[in-house]
């Protein structure tokens, strides 16, 4: 499975990188961001424990997830291998290219899915990662755009 969300924000990059590594901060401005922990800290980065709704019209569905997290300043990347929850192994980037005064913000999950005999594939390729991963990326995306566009994401 992989998804991909692009996104070209209106803002410089150091804003935008730090709003998207600063995730400790994710659900002040990111509404469906239920909750982020830091459960270890390390320079480059630590071990987060994420939650995030996913709506479906007027009902959210939690989900959950924890992952290891490393932050590379110099490459303008957020690099993030889930460590547990239903996406364990599933590995995600963030790459943030300057363009001007505006920022090229993409963001990659590849994952080989689920540990379900069978339904492995379908599960990941027609059900987590466009419904769920992808549904809950773009949304963070959208949000961390609007935040740093309006002067209060970093």
């Amino acid at each position: 499975m992989r998804t991909i969300d692009v996104r070209l924000v209106g803002a410089p990059l150091a804003p935008v990188f730090e709003a998207a590594s600063d995730v400790e901060r994710w659900p002040v401005i990111l509404p469906h961001y239920r909750y982020v922990r830091m459960r270890e800290r390390r320079t480059d980065g630590g071990v987060v424990e994420m939650s995030a709704n996913r709506p479906f019209g007027p009902l959210d569905w939690p989900t959950w997830w924890t992952s290891e997290m490393w932050v590379d300043p110099v490459r303008h990347e957020v690099r993030y291998r889930h460590i547990q929850g239903i996406t364990r192994g599933m590995d995600v980037i963030w790459r943030l290219v300057a363009e001007g005064d505006r920022t090229h913000v993409s963001i990659v999950h590849e994952w080989s899915g689920p540990a379900w005999p069978l339904i492995r594939w379908p599960a990941a390729n027609w059900v987590i990662g466009p419904v769920f991963v992808q549904g809950i990326a773009s949304r963070t995306l959208a949000g961390i755009a609007r935040a740093v566009e309006a002067g209060g994401g970093g």
